[in-house]
């Protein structure tokens, strides 16, 4: 069972995808997890030939424990079937089932769809006839927000409010109790310090207007992606913030894995990865982004994008706010904020001009860097901002 955030002590098996005898890729997505923020499907991080699967669905696992035996691509399964990890007992394969499930067509000729496990979870809780629900993805994949959509339509036979009241609730207080469980970690073993400098982004503003202008209006850049960019080549030349802290010590990534903070609807967020954000161009940023939101949203994440992130960005400048003073996600060490552009008045050359400015922060971990270095980072994400040409 992988750790899907600092937050997470178990998960429960919703689905296998594979059975034994499969041969599966690095990346493959193997099985469904249920956890307190949703269903994710989790990738296999070996290539091979499953052996045999040791939990069964419906089952809840602590991180760390085995959920099936493999052997490694090219040698030979063994004679006899493979013995689990000491104290685990086997548990009968179940039939393998597909990722998601064929809806079945309506009276009002809905076509041929799929269904996410967290849209299927949630339509039984609230007693919605799944093949009855139209999916918003293009590629007719019925998400929970399609779900939520359908809830909040019907009008024939409502169910009462009082049972469905308690399905509400438990999810949102499930969600709250992951998110107070880290960032009460965090804030009880990490010693933050914290660093907010002025950023003057009138050159990046104008030249994202301008660029925009020969876009159309899918292939438009957000505000945000050129500040992703810029964090993200700063993170390259400042290690001691892109990495994690473990028992024995900080351990930097050689990748950045940037962590996008994403609202939920209805409450609550989670902190999926774009990676190696460093290495890709704005368009292929805007993109990532884009396909992240839209996921996070329908509840279809991957384990790997919950796993994986070497520091967060939060970005709450869209909500009017001008400054956000964050606190780290173990076992992160970082944590970079952004606010509003806003027109200020600035003094250059003796005269007084309008600019348009951003104020960005940094959340650190003290055991590993301290504030100069932390500044330094602040100014070399200005200075990037200074020639977006070359964010490109």
């Amino acid at each position: 069972m992988p750790s899907l955030g600092a937050d997470m002590d178990a998960g429960t098996l919703v689905q296998w995808m594979i059975k034994p005898g499969d041969a599966v890729k690095r990346g493959q997505v193997v099985a469904v997890v249920e956890t307190q923020k949703g269903a994710i499907d989790v990738e296999i991080w070996e290539d091979g030939t499953i052996d045999q699967l040791v939990v069964g669905a419906g089952k809840k696992v602590p991180v760390g424990e085995v959920l099936a035996l493999l052997h490694a691509a090219g040698e030979t399964a063994a004679a006899s079937p493979a013995k689990p990890a000491a104290g685990l007992r086997p548990v009968p394969a179940a039939p393998a089932k597909p990722r998601v499930e064929a809806v079945s067509p309506t009276a009002t000729g809905m076509a041929r769809g799929r269904t996410t496990p967290s849209a299927r979870k949630l339509a039984d809780e609230l007693g919605i006839a799944i093949d009855s629900v139209r999916p918003a993805d293009p590629d007719g994949v019925v998400s929970r927000a399609d779900v939520e959509r359908a809830a909040a339509a019907r009008k024939a036979a409502p169910a009462p409010a009082a049972e469905l009241k308690p399905v509400v609730a438990d999810w949102h207080a499930q969600m709250r109790k992951a998110i107070a469980a880290a960032m009460s970690r965090s804030k009880r073993e990490i010693p933050h310090y914290y660093l907010a400098t002025d950023i003057d982004v009138t050159k990046v503003t104008d030249w994202l207007a301008s660029e925009n202008l020969k876009r159309g209006v899918a292939e438009r850049l957000l505000p945000v992606v050129p500040l992703m960019k810029a964090v993200a080549l700063a993170l390259r030349e400042m290690p001691e913030l892109n990495g994690f802290w473990t028992t024995e010590g900080y351990k930097p990534s050689p990748a950045v894995h940037l962590g996008m903070a994403i609202a939920l609807r209805g409450g609550g967020l989670v902190a999926p990865a774009i990676h190696d954000a460093d290495k890709k161009g704005l368009d292929q940023l805007m993109a990532d982004l884009r396909d992240l939101i839209t996921r996070v949203r329908g509840g279809r994440l991957r384990s790997s994008e919950m796993s994986d992130p070497t520091v967060t960005l939060t970005n709450l400048g869209d909500q009017g706010v001008e400054g956000v003073f964050a606190v780290i996600y173990p076992p992160q060490v970082a944590i970079i904020g952004l606010g509003r552009v806003t027109d200020r008045p600035r003094v250059e050359g003796g005269a007084v001009v309008t600019r348009k400015v951003l104020t960005a922060t940094l959340a650190a971990d003290h055991r590993v860097s301290d504030g100069h270095r932390g500044a330094v980072f602040l100014a070399t994400i200005g200075r990037l901002l200074q020639e977006p040409e070359k964010l490109l």
